[in-house]
């Protein structure tokens, strides 16, 4: 049997392959732009390292299992679709007009990648503001040597490990969903939960009751939603 994988730019090129066992074959889509994909890699690599800076092998660790998330997500989005390669191969997704992104394959029109890519890029824009305003916050406090409690701190106590959650399932699991980064996904979260755990110890020891009564009264990572109902409508009103 024969299927198309079809690209999405003008830059794709095909190539024909075989598959062992029973006969057939099978014409797959690649991007081939690996320059972007080493581009891509290296921009959303820097953020991980310039916002999360691991300091110790837990934080390591996970930082590593984010970089792996990371370039298998843009190895498939601009080098090869290996994920509806796969399902081509083993599941038999098989209409003769596939392309490279899983949503379009699936659900069988190109817009789906477009839908997907718009509301990905609108997670992943907010994920990046959760992160880069915690940076800042914390950042301040640091240097003062108080616990940071304003701003983004009013309503999760990780702001930026929720940027990185939302950034990551936007990209990953919304706009290109990829084998990998769908199972990774679970992995990061669990580790960066467990590291938000363990810094709250310390957090507690140092700063005792003041921090015991903060994590009383704000959540870990979703916020409540009076508190958030109350922000957008500040926000709103006095924007001016």
């Amino acid at each position: 049997m024969n299927s198309i994988v079809r690209g999405t730019g003008s830059m794709r090129r095909w190539r024909k392959t075989k598959f062992m066992g029973p006969v057939m074959r099978q014409y797959v889509g690649q991007m081939g732009a690996w320059n972007l994909t080493v581009l891509a890699i290296i921009i959303a690599s820097w953020v991980i390292y310039r916002y999360f800076a691991p300091s110790n092998w837990r934080e390591w660790a996970s930082a590593g299992i984010v970089q792996a998330f990371i370039i298998s997500l843009y190895a498939e989005m601009y080098g090869f679709p290996l994920t509806v390669y796969l399902a081509v191969r083993f599941f038999g997704m098989d209409r003769g007009d596939l392309t490279t992104n899983l949503w379009s394959s699936l659900l069988g029109f190109d817009e789906a990648m477009v839908l997907a890519m718009l509301l990905g890029y609108a997670l992943a824009l907010v994920g990046i503001c959760l992160i880069v305003g915690g940076w800042r916050e914390l950042y301040r406090n640091r240097k003062k040597g108080t616990l940071a409690t304003g701003r983004l701190y009013k309503f999760v106590r990780h702001p930026q490990y929720l940027g990185l959650f939302i950034v990551l399932f936007g990209e990953g699991v919304v706009h290109w969903p990829t084998l990998l980064s769908v199972s990774l996904l679970p992995f990061i979260m669990f580790f960066y939960i467990a590291l938000a755990k363990r810094e709250e110890e310390t957090l507690e020891r140092l700063f005792g009751k003041q921090y015991a009564l903060y994590k009383q009264d704000v959540p870990a990572f979703v916020p409540r939603w009076d508190q958030l109902r109350d922000a957008v409508m500040i926000w709103i009103l006095f924007r001016d």
